[in-house]
C-alpha cells in the first residue's frame, strides 16, 4: 500500500514567511516555524506569563501548559512511554551536555565511547565526558560507496561491529547526517549493537542517537528502536527554537544522577536533567508541532504523515542528485558529499563541492541573484568534513541544499537553473 500524499500547497499555508515566495534552501539548519506554533508562544506571553507551581489560576494554567502539555506532545513525538522521560533545554548540543554530566559519575577510567565523527552536538559533550573520566573514544567513520567518487561516503553497521568490546560503556551516533543526507537503520543498528556488547561482555552499554537531521523527515519511535536516549531540534520540525531530550525511565532510575538543585525531588523523571526552566513560552509553542503534522494527512496519524513528507521528498531529491551526478557537471568538477542515489535511505539535504572552486563562492552568486537560502560550511560536522580526502578547506566547507516537505519541484529547478549559470 503506497503512502498517501498530501497537499503542499496547504502545507505551505501554515508558514506566514513563504508567501513572500522566498525560497528556504537551508532548513538543516532551521526550518520555518508554523503561526499556529507562533500563535501559542504569543498566546502564552499575552495570558500565562507567570511563574510556575503557584496556587493562583493563571499559574495553574501556566504549569499544565508546560509541565504537562509540552512534554505529551514531546512524548508522542518520540514515541516515548512516558512524558516523565521527557527534558527541554535551549539546544540538543545543551541537552547532550547535561545528559553526559548526568552520567558522570558513573564512568570510569578506560571506558569506551564509540561515536558518529561528524555533528559535534552529538559528538563534543561525550569526548569532553572522556576526558574528564579518562574514558576512550573510538569513532565510527563513513567509507566510499562510489570508488569514482571519494567524497561519496556513508555509514555501514560493519564497521561499527568491530568497534564494540568489552569496555564499551555509551554507543552515540546521529540517525541521518546533516552532511550526508543518508538515513541510518536506527532499529537494525541497535540490535547489531546490543548483540555485539553481549557476545564480548560488555555490562551497561547505553546507546544515544541524536535525530537532530532525521526528525523532520522520517518518524521516531523510540520504544521500537530500543534506545536510552534520543535527542532532536524543534526548531528543524516547523516549531520553536528548543530541543527535546529522551531519557528512558530505566536509565532515569539507574545511571542518571541529577544536576539540578540538591532539594528538589525529582529522582524518578527526567527533570533531574533540566536545571533552570526552559523558556516556558516556547515549550508551549511546541505543542503546535504535532497538530500540524498531523493536519497534513486525512489519516491523523504521524506513521502516514512521515510516509507522504518521505514520497514527496524523493520528488525534490530525484531532479537536483540526477543534474549533480550528470556526467557534465561530473566534468566540470561536481562531487557530491554522500550518498549519489536517491531512495528511501536518503533526506533531501544535500551537500556538493566543486573541485577548483570554492563553495563560499557558488553561494555568493546565489546571494547576489536573491530570493534564495542556501549555505556552504561544515555544519558543525567539522570533523567529518576534515577527515574527507581528498582534503577540503574546513572553513569552506561544502555547499549544502536542505528542503523540507513545504519545498516545492519548482523551487528545485530554479536551484538547478542557477547552478547551471555558475557551472557554465
Amino acid at each position: 500500500m503506497s503512502p498517501p500524499t498530501f497537499d503542499v500547497q496547504k502545507a505551505r499555508s501554515h508558514f506566514p514567511s513563504l508567501a513572500t515566495g522566498y525560497i528556504f534552501g537551508d532548513n538543516a539548519g532551521g526550518s520555518q516555524c508554523t503561526k499556529d506554533v507562533a500563535d501559542r508562544i504569543h498566546d502564552y506571553l499575552c495570558n500565562t506569563n507567570v511563574q510556575l507551581g503557584a496556587d493562583y489560576s493563571a499559574s495553574q494554567i501556566s504549569t499544565k501548559r508546560v509541565m504537562v502539555d509540552g512534554p505529551e506532545h514531546a512524548k508522542i513525538l518520540f514515541n516515548a512511554d512516558s512524558s516523565d522521560e521527557i527534558v527541554f533545554g535551549s539546544s540538543s548540543t545543551l541537552n547532550i551536555e547535561n545528559l553526559a554530566r548526568g552520567l558522570e559519575g558513573g564512568i570510569r577510567g578506560g571506558d569506551e565511547f564509540v561515536l558518529t565523527g561528524e555533528h559535534e552536538a552529538n559528538g563534543g559533550p561525550w569526548k569532553k565526558l572522556a576526558d574528564r573520566r579518562g574514558a576512550i573514544t573510538k569513532v565510527w567513520r563513513p567509507t566510499p560507496i562510489n570508488p569514482n567518487n571519494p567524497y561519496s561516503v556513508g555509514y555501514r553497521i560493519d564497521d561499527l561491529i568491530p568497534l564494540i568490546t568489552a569496555k564499551t560503556r555509551i554507543v552515540a551516533f546521529s540517525a541521518t547526517s546533516n552532511i550526508l543526507g543518508s538515513v541510518i537503520p536506527v532499529k537494525e543498528t541497535i540490535k547489531a549493537i546490543r548483540k555485539a556488547a553481549k557476545e564480548k561482555g560488555a555490562k551497561n552499554v547505553e546507546v544515544s542517537v541524536d535525530c537532530v537531521a532525521y526528525a523532520p523527515h522520517r518518524q521516531m519511535d523510540v520504544q521500537d528502536w530500543d534506545v536510552d536516549f534520543c535527542v532532536f531540534s524543534f526548531y528543524k520540525v516547523y516549531g520553536p527554537h528548543i530541543s527535546s531530550l529522551y531519557v528512558r525511565h530505566s536509565s532515569i532510575q539507574n545511571t542518571v544522577s541529577s544536576i539540578v538543585h540538591h532539594f528538589l525531588n525529582v529522582h524518578k523523571t527526567s527533570y533531574k536533567l533540566q536545571p533552570g526552566g526552559p523558556g516556558y513560552e516556547v515549550v508551549y509553542g511546541t505543542t503546535g508541532v504535532v497538530p500540524y503534522l498531523l493536519s497534513l494527512t486525512d489519516s491523523n496519524d504521524l506513521k502516514a504523515t512521515f510516509g507522504a513528507i518521505a514520497k514527496h521528498e524523493q520528488q525534490l531529491i530525484n531532479p537536483l542528485l540526477e543534474y549533480l551526478t550528470a556526467p557534465k557537471q561530473v566534468e566540470k568538477g561536481v562531487r557530491v558529499v554522500g550518498d549519489e542515489n536517491a531512495g528511501p535511505d536518503r533526506v533531501p539535504t544535500i551537500s556538493f563541492v566543486v573541485l577548483g572552486r570554492k563553495s563560499k563562492d557558488i553561494v555568493r552568486v546565489f546571494d547576489k541573484k536573491g530570493g534564495i537560502g542556501i549555505r556552504y560550511g561544515h555544519f558543525y560536522a567539522w570533523e567529518l568534513i576534515e577527515k574527507l580526502e581528498p582534503k577540503l578547506d574546513t572553513d569552506d566547507g561544502v555547499v549544502r541544499i536542505s528542503l523540507v516537505h513545504y519545498n516545492t519541484v519548482k523551487e528545485v529547478e530554479r536551484i538547478i537553473e542557477i547552478l547551471q549559470e555558475i557551472l557554465d
